[in-house]
């Protein structure tokens, strides 16, 4: 069936301008269906608008940032629409966030706002003291007993529904432009700390338009995701996918193997996507009649091989897709339900959108076959990140003569088609999170006993990475691997914090003082089974 939803020229790619296109042609279509509750594009219109004004009323206007802080519900939404039509920027934080990286969050971003569920009450209390820039606390849910003000007499704590305006009046889009950042969305980091990757409105539209033009999405569409909207993978390759479509987007709270085909059932989804070991996750249930009893058309999994690929559609029965993204770009390719069978496996090719190439260390064009850095130039204006956020030095150091460096590795095949290889970059991904090896380092480094520590990846399980740490201790210093992982929790985001400790009298280097990872990767697969565990001994990290 041909696709029947809108295009919109570049210039009115804005979420103001959509939005009301949506509202005004389609009202009474359900957008967003919630536990149950459904939302029609009437209705979504309406309390964005209500949410823009109430934020204007409290000084919020085009330009200001604000860290938003909430799990998945519809206020989520409702937050970062309604910002984004006064041409404020919202800055979607990790749930994850605590101690050192939540106050780096918001104090790189210049949030002048946090918008915080009070779930994460403690957290926000424990850096609150040093954050002199931030006027709000708003707080989806109780407001905390203690004061946040501590030093900050000017700062208020407020509830999230008082943000509600009961004015549904829309804010003029055109001070709004399609270049204007949208979001702030925070990439692991890799030499240095997490970069803030700066999206304007632009970017997530023009993913939402080719997602639903390259894998034929419809208005009959009912897109799932349980993945968290502060990535953009929940947010712009569903949500804004739907959107596009003039679909319905499915939301639920988080992914759980018992409750997703359940939800997938009650939803009518048609469409979902999967990261990493979700995929994993989904295949190692117990296989029975019900998993053909659903209205799937596809499934998205990231990575994608070719057994994966067979395995999902003989299972499930519906068509299976993929695509090589980053925050900072968009669908650079696409493996569309069409593409022929034997380039299952692939992350597909660049249908258009871009210009891509593989390049060596030292900057030669690799022919079809080798394996190098994966480097890409987008054909389309507007899709790409403005810059990494008060970063001038990393952003120019991503370009080459206008080539983004993804610093991921792979190779092209003499058709085009892309196979991702692995992370040249230093980065552990585990379960879907992109893990900075030097912000691991860097927290566990002001333990007093320890002098240096290294970061990296070991194979898990489920696939993807686990955290190994190879810890220097100051002479005469004692501590236990324990003690290590209690200090990592107390400061880091739960899926941060490793999983395996090893102390080492000293790290191997080279000649430049440079840490040789590769053989500490080496002896950390080599010697897995002896290594001590976390969870071996029975150790629960609580999120």
């Amino acid at each position: 069936m041909p696709t029947d939803f809108p295009d919109y020229p570049l210039e009115a790619r804005t979420i103001g301008r959509v939005l009301a296109d949506k509202a005004r042609r389609i009202p009474e279509r359900p957008f967003l269906l919630w536990e149950e509750r459904s939302y029609r594009y009437a209705e979504v219109e309406r309390l964005t608008n209500r949410y823009a004004n109430g934020f204007a009323a409290q000084g919020i206007g085009h330009g200001d940032h604000v860290a938003v802080m909430l799990p998945n519900c519809p206020e989520f939404l409702w937050v970062v629409w309604g910002l984004a039509k006064l041409g404020a920027v919202a800055v979607p934080l990790n749930t994850a966030a605590k101690g050192d990286m939540l106050q780096y969050f918001l104090r790189q971003s210049d949030a002048r706002m946090v918008i915080v569920d009070s779930e994460w009450t403690d957290r926000i209390q424990a850096v609150a003291p040093t954050l002199e820039q931030i006027s709000h606390y708003v707080f989806k849910g109780p407001l905390p007993a203690a004061d946040l003000r501590a030093g900050h007499p000017g700062a208020r704590a407020c509830p999230l529904q008082g943000f509600e305006s009961t004015d549904e009046t829309a804010p003029p889009v055109n001070r709004v432009r399609h270049d204007d950042a949208q979001l702030i969305v925070y990439t692991s980091g890799t030499t240095g700390p997490s970069k803030g990757v700066l999206c304007p409105h632009s970017q997530g539209l023009g993913v939402g338009r080719a997602i639903c033009t390259e894998y034929g999405y419809r208005s009959d569409d009912v897109i799932y995701a349980c993945l968290p909207l502060f990535h953009v993978n929940a947010m712009w390759y569903s949500c804004t996918a739907a959107l596009w479509a003039e679909g319905t987007f499915a939301l639920s709270a988080r992914f759980s193997a018992t409750r997703f085909w359940e939800e997938i059932r009650a939803y009518g989804a048609t469409q979902f996507n999967s990261l990493g070991a979700m995929t994993n996750i989904l295949l190692q249930l117990p296989p029975g009649p019900q998993d053909r009893a659903h209205a799937l058309r596809q499934i998205m999994a990231v990575p994608m091989t070719r057994d994966l690929h067979t395995e999902l559609h003989q299972r499930y029965g519906a068509a299976v897709t993929s695509l090589f993204a980053m925050s900072e770009n968009y669908a650079v390719t696409i493996f569309v339900p069409d593409d022929r069978t034997d380039k299952a496996g692939s992350a597909g090719s660049a249908r258009g959108a871009s210009d891509l190439r593989i390049a060596d260390d030292d900057g030669r064009v690799l022919t079809p076959g080798e394996v190098g850095e994966i480097q890409m130039r987008p054909r389309h204006p507007g899709t790409m990140m403005k810059g990494y956020y008060k970063m001038p030095e990393q952003t120019a150091q991503a370009f080459i003569d206008g080539w983004f460096c993804t610093g991921d590795r792979g190779y092209l095949d003499t058709d085009g088609y892309l196979y991702f290889i692995d992370r040249k970059k230093e980065a552990i991904r585990r379960r879907g999170e992109n893990i900075s090896a030097y912000e691991v380092e860097m927290i566990l480094s002001g333990h007093p006993a320890i002098l240096e520590v290294a970061a990296v990846p070991v194979p898990s399980e489920l696939s993807e990475d686990e955290v190994m740490v190879y810890v220097v201790l100051n002479p005469g210093a004692t501590l236990t691997h324990a003690e290590v992982v209690q200090y990592a929790a107390d400061r880091m985001n739960y899926y941060m914090v490793p999983r395996f400790v090893e102390f080492i009298d000293a790290l191997p280097k080279t000649a430049t003082e440079k840490i040789e990872k590769y053989k500490l990767k080496q002896d950390a697969i080599a010697r897995k089974a002896l290594l001590w565990d976390r969870e071996r001994e029975g150790i629960q990290i609580a999120r």
